[in-house]
C-alpha cells in the first residue's frame, strides 16, 4: 500500500487492520484524522477463498476465514463509514462480488455462498440508502489472475497456475477500470450491478480453454 501510494502522488491516509476484527474497524474509522473523515466513496475489495472441497470433507477453519472475511468485514467497514455519508446524504458504496455470486460450482459452495451474500446485502442496502441519495452497487468479476488461487490452495503453485492456464483471465487492472467506471459516472445514474468477465468465460463453471 506504501508503495502504492508513492506511485499515485497526492495525499493518502493508510489505514492497517484485519476486517474481520470489528473492533480494529471501528476503532480504525473513528480515529480517521479530521481531514479524512469525510468518507464519500467506499470500495470493499477485502475478501478470501480457502480450499475446494465438498462440503462433507471441508476444512470448518476455511468456511470460517470466508464467511469473516467476505461477509462480516464487509458489512463492519459498511457500517463504520455509513455515519458520514448518512450526515452528508451523499456518497458511493461499491461492493466487490463475484461470478460465483450468481451461480454455484462444484466444491464451491461456501465460497459461492458468502459472495451470494454480498450480492444480496448490496441489494438490501441500496433500499435502504436510496431515500438518502446514496448510491450502492457491486461489479462481480469472473476469473481474475491474482494470488487469488494461490490463497484458496494454501501455495500450491503448480494448482494455482492450472485455473488460468488458458483463459486469458482478466487482470487486476481491468476490474480495477471497470470500478472506476462505476464511480465515474454522474451522480444521478448508479450502476446497481455489472458482471464482468474474461471472453473465455461463460459463467462460474464453463470455460473455453486455450488447448
Amino acid at each position: 500500500l506504501k508503495i502504492l501510494a508513492q506511485e499515485l502522488g497526492g495525499n493518502h491516509q493508510l489505514l492497517i487492520f484485519d476486517v474481520r476484527d470489528k473492533k480494529a474497524v471501528f476503532k480504525a474509522i473513528n480515529n480517521l484524522p479530521e481531514d479524512y473523515k469525510k468518507i464519500d466513496l467506499l470500495i470493499n475489495n477485502a475478501g478470501n477463498a480457502h480450499g475446494l472441497d465438498p462440503v462433507q470433507s471441508a476444512d470448518l477453519e476455511d468456511w470460517d476465514a470466508m464467511i469473516d472475511g467476505n461477509v462480516k468485514g464487509l458489512m463492519y467497514v459498511t457500517k463504520a463509514v455509513l455515519p458520514t455519508m448518512v450526515t452528508l446524504r451523499k456518497g458511493q458504496i461499491i461492493n466487490l462480488g463475484s461470478i460465483a455470486a450468481k451461480e454455484v460450482y462444484p466444491n464451491g459452495s461456501v465460497y459461492c455462498s458468502s459472495k451470494a451474500a454480498v450480492d444480496f446485502f448490496t441489494r438490501g442496502l441500496r433500499i435502504d440508502l436510496n431515500p438518502i441519495g446514496i448510491r450502492v452497487g457491486a461489479i462481480h468479476p469472473g476469473l481474475v489472475e491474482t494470488e487469488f488461487s494461490e490463497v484458496r490452495f494454501k501455495g500450491d503453485l503448480e494448482r494455482s497456475e492450472k485455473v488460468y492456464k488458458g483463459m486469458q483471465a482478466l487482470s487486476a487492472d481491468e476490474v480495477a477500470d471497470a470500478i472506476i467506471y462505476m464511480a465515474q459516472v454522474p451522480e444521478k445514474v448508479n450502476i446497481a450491478d455489472l458482471v464482468i468477465l474474461p471472453t473465455r468465460q461463460a459463467n462460474a463453471y464453463v470455460n473455453n480453454r486455450i488447448k
